[in-house]
């Protein structure tokens, strides 16, 4: 009997046992590892139309007209939408893959998975994931966002680490679990601004030497929880760069975004007729490694 047969098996005495859960609101589920419908509602998974360079949501074009000035469209030699955070300052990557967007959802999904230690959250987290990933033709190489050694030491786990291993499961990828070393520990970033954190993670990343000849010119998925205000995907960049990778794309459960306005265009109204708080990316206090 193989491992997936077992577990179908067993499935009915262990949900005897342990009845499903929702792991946010401890309602009733049909099975492990899902959420309920109303804290499912509660999510915003990002769709389309999005930006080609970062998959940033974007407003249909009647909707964006004369409303939202921060996000005036702009249409690409090849008639894609580029953003305008991308107009004023092109990605160093080759895009971002968010899962979901940050709201309260999904903040209390990451909190749970990451300072509650329901690491089983983390192949749902995965399963949301995966359709956002574009096509990686070719070999790719999965390196999750690292943790100094005494984070991971009180934590006991990396949350970017389980998240790239499921990813890369799920895509059939070679995950470099340690290609990216945290040599110098940095304090909580979620109360700093973009600027303050950069400052703060100038120097604190490092390709691993051990890994030189694998990353060189190899692509890459760089893997994290939640992005924020890029500060700590950047410093990861500059590391995979001076490693000679070729391209990096982004993978996250959620991102922080600070446009409220478009994300309420273009995803209509929430569940019970309330919009979902997003708040601006200076203002909210994000879960940090």
């Amino acid at each position: 009997m193989n491992t997936t047969s077992f577990k179908r098996s067993v499935a009915p005495l262990v949900d005897l046992v342990f009845p499903p859960r929702c792991p946010l609101c401890g309602g009733a589920v049909a099975e492990h590892g899902g959420l309920c419908v109303e804290c499912w509602s509660g999510l915003i998974i990002p769709g389309e139309p999005c930006c080609a360079k970062c998959q940033r949501p974007l407003p249909d074009r009647v909707a964006a007209q004369g409303i939202d000035a921060t996000l005036a469209l702009a249409d690409a030699a090849q008639g894609e939408w580029i953003c305008a955070p991308c107009l004023a300052d092109p990605p160093k990557h080759a895009g971002i893959a968010a899962a979901t967007i940050y709201n309260d959802a999904s903040r209390q999904l990451i909190l749970s998975f990451k300072h509650g230690r329901k690491i089983a959250l983390a192949d749902l987290m995965v399963r949301l994931m995966v359709p956002r990933l574009p096509m990686l033709e070719g070999e790719w190489v999965l390196v999750p966002v690292p943790l100094h050694r005494w984070r991971l030491w009180r934590r006991g786990f990396n949350q970017s680490a389980l998240l790239a291993r499921g990813l890369a499961r799920a895509v059939g990828q070679v995950l470099l679990v340690d290609a990216l070393q945290r040599p110098r520990a940095t304090p909580t970033l979620g109360h700093h601004g973009k600027t303050r954190r950069a400052a703060l993670l100038q120097g604190a990343i490092r390709g691993n030497p051990a890994h030189a000849a694998r990353l060189k010119g190899a692509n890459v998925v760089l893997v994290d929880d939640v992005l924020t205000s890029g500060a700590t995907t950047d410093a990861c960049l500059v590391a995979l760069r001076k490693c000679g990778v070729s391209r990096v794309r982004v993978a996250c459960f959620s991102r922080v975004l600070d446009e409220t306005k478009a994300i309420d265009t273009h995803f209509g109204k929430h569940a019970g007729g309330t919009t979902p708080p997003v708040m601006p990316a200076a203002q909210t206090m994000t879960p940090e490694a």
